[in-house]
C-alpha cells in the first residue's frame, strides 16, 4: 500500500504542470486575467469533489460542523486558491520547468519544518543528515533549473 501512496504522490507531482499549463490556456480562451481562470477551475474542481464524495457514501450532514471549526482551518481553501492563481499567474511568465522546481523547492522545505516540528498535529519526523543533504539537492537543482543556463554561457563566453 505504501508503494501505491508514494507512486499517487508521484503522479501528482506529474500533474501539477499540466494543471498550470491547462489553467493557462483556459484563462487564454476566457480572454481575462489569472483570477477568473482559478475561479472556473475551483468551480469545476468543488463539483468533481462534489461526485467524489458523493460516490464515496461520505455523510453530508457532517458539514454542519463547519461553524464549529478553527478560523485556520479555513485558510485550506485560500491557500489552494493562491496556489491555482499564482500557477496560471507564474507559469507564461516564469516557463513550467522554473515555476515547478521553484514550488518543489518551497515545498520541501516547509515540509522538513512541519516534520520536525510536527505543526497542525503532523506526526514528528525528525531531520537527518540525509534528509537536509537530499534538500540542498533539490534547492540546488532550483537554482540549477533557473540560473543554470546563463551562468553557463556567461562563464562560455569568458
Amino acid at each position: 500500500m505504501v508503494l501505491f501512496f508514494l507512486i499517487m504522490a508521484f503522479a501528482i507531482g506529474l500533474a501539477v504542470p499540466l494543471q498550470s499549463a491547462v489553467n493557462n490556456a483556459l484563462r487564454a480562451s476566457l480572454h481575462s486575467g489569472s483570477g477568473l481562470a482559478a475561479l472556473v477551475s475551483f468551480a469545476v474542481g468543488t463539483l468533481a469533489l462534489l461526485g467524489a464524495s458523493a460516490l464515496a457514501g461520505q455523510p453530508f450532514a457532517s458539514l454542519a460542523g463547519l461553524p464549529r471549526v478553527p478560523w485556520w482551518q479555513w485558510l485550506g481553501g485560500f491557500l489552494g486558491a493562491f496556489f491555482v492563481f499564482g500557477t496560471t499567474l507564474l507559469a507564461p511568465r516564469i516557463g513550467l520547468a522554473a515555476m515547478v522546481s521553484l514550488i518543489v523547492a518551497g515545498q520541501v522545505c516547509s515540509s522538513l519544518a512541519f516534520d520536525h516540528f510536527g505543526w497542525l498535529g503532523l506526526p514528528v519526523r525528525g531531520l537527518s543528515w540525509v534528509r537536509l543533504a537530499g534538500t540542498a539537492l533539490i534547492l540546488a537543482g532550483a537554482v540549477l533549473v533557473n540560473f543554470g543556463d546563463r551562468w553557463l554561457g556567461a562563464w562560455q563566453n569568458r
